[in-house]
């Protein structure tokens, strides 16, 4: 249920493009579901450092070879 509308920011839809849900992103960067909500659609949002070294790490223990500097 990708694209439904729905604001994205360039993380949100850089998610959206690979099949990436952001259930996916809370159960394995360990994040909180309020906090990837933020981080994939709403572009005022600018997510600590945890948050992003977080996600960037648990994107790239998946095999996504990704940089902080590609989203934020």
């Amino acid at each position: 249920m990708f694209g439904i509308g729905k604001p994205r920011t360039k993380f949100g839809k850089w998610i959206d493009s690979k099949g990436i849900s952001q259930e996916w992103i809370v159960k394995n960067c360990g994040i909180d579901k309020n906090a990837a909500t933020r981080i994939c659609g709403n572009s005022d949002y600018k997510p600590n450092g945890s948050t992003k070294g977080r996600v960037i790490a648990g994107l790239r223990k998946n095999g996504h070879g990704v940089y902080e500097e590609d989203f934020w």
